[in-house]
């Protein structure tokens, strides 16, 4: 909650607020997120104007999550623009607006929790990954294929797998064959 009171009601009026404050929760997807309690940087400038208060500024965090293609864990700073009408109480913007889409201040006090979900998370990476071109899993075992990049398994298409017999000399194994 950001505290108004120095502010007053009077358009044209300003104050920067710079502060670390920790996160809300569900401030993520289930891939990648900011962690519930991690600290937050906001650097903002709330403004009086004639509808309420306007908050603008960044939000900066460090997300964690896992690649989205090798599993791993990894860690991802996050800096986003913020820019939030707050009306005051029985006073809405005449504009065009959704009244779902208008913050109102309770009392002289912002709470920011909406706007910092609403900035933070849609931000964040869809399908985040360790590194531009993590090579992911094998889809044959689960190797994880940036620790061996020479791995593979020899596939035989089970529609031509009859006919390798058929290159053996009666009694002599797979193993001797390859052996000649």
């Amino acid at each position: 909650m950001l505290d108004t009171h120095e502010l007053g009601r009077r358009p044209g009026s300003m104050v920067k607020i710079s502060r670390e404050v920790p996160a809300p929760a569900e401030m993520g997807t289930d891939v990648i997120g900011v962690a519930e309690g991690s600290p937050l940087r906001l650097d903002l400038r709330l403004e009086s104007v004639m509808e309420g208060v306007l908050v603008t500024g960044t939000v900066a965090g460090r997300a964690t999550g896992e690649c989205g293609r090798c599993l791993t864990d990894l860690e991802q700073d996050v800096e986003v623009e913020l820019m939030e009408l707050y009306a005051y109480p029985g006073k809405r913007p005449e504009a065009d607006v959704d009244e779902d889409e208008v913050r109102e201040l309770e009392g002289d006090l912002i709470d920011l929790e909406g706007a910092l979900r609403d900035a933070v998370v849609p931000a964040l990476p869809f399908q985040p990954v360790c590194r531009d071109d993590c090579p992911g899993l094998c889809s044959e075992c689960g190797a994880r294929l940036a620790d061996d990049p020479e791995h593979h398994h020899d596939v035989v298409d089970p529609r031509w797998a009859a006919l390798q017999g058929l290159t053996r000399a009666p009694g002599q194994s797979t193993d001797d064959q390859e052996e000649n």
